[in-house]
């Protein structure tokens, strides 16, 4: 790998680090997940959400308390083992709908109240994510949401790290820019931040 010019992380990857473990990063077990579920949550502005877009479902954790404040919620990921247990676990849910899809190479159509990018940013190459950024700018209409919730420290799989994640977004909410930033704010370990589809 150029180490100057990062690669994103390939569907490969996600499909090992599962057949490793149901649940590699114990979204369902830790309480250091729980609390940032709590505090992602607690972030969003709006009691509901009619139309809503989660990039990166994992197993369905967080999808599955986020869907209680959406209309509909369409959430994605690129490994179908972790689409398998999410299906489970929001078998009882019928405004989620679960998707294999690979960002930025795929997406969605139509517009969205909120695009949710959590614990996914850092996987993508720096052209993927301005790619994938100019997706969901597109797909939010004026008054939209935006909500980025991200680990910090460096990973050496990573070619990025959820601070520089941060930081491409916030550039994009300078005066006269499509996004509007909301509040944000650092906790143990990651850092959370809440924009708004500007009219611009």
């Amino acid at each position: 790998m150029n180490t100057n010019q990062p690669n994103t992380l390939n569907p490969g990857y996600f499909d090992d680090v599962y057949r490793a473990s149901h649940d590699p990063w114990a979204f369902a077990s830790s309480p250091y997940e729980r609390a940032k579920y709590q505090d992602t949550l607690a972030a969003l502005t709006l009691p509901r959400y009619e139309r809503a877009f989660e990039i990166g479902s994992s197993i369905g954790v967080l999808t599955a308390q986020l869907a209680l404040r959406c209309g509909h919620l369409l959430s994605v990921d690129v490994s179908e083992a972790a689409l398998a247990q999410a299906r489970q676990r929001c078998a009882g849910l019928p405004q989620v709908a679960l998707r294999k899809m690979q960002v930025p190479a795929e997406f969605p159509e139509g517009q969205f109240d909120l695009i949710l990018l959590s614990e996914v940013g850092y996987y993508w190459a720096p052209a993927d994510l301005a790619r994938a950024a100019d997706l969901m700018l597109a797909a939010l209409p004026a008054g939209a949401q935006l909500l980025l919730v991200h680990w910090t420290p460096v990973v050496p799989d990573y070619p990025q790290t959820g601070d520089e994640v941060h930081a491409f977004f916030l550039a994009k909410a300078a005066p006269g820019g499509p996004l509007a930033h909301l509040h944000g704010h650092r906790a143990d370990n990651y850092r959370l931040d809440l924009f708004e589809r500007t009219a611009g």
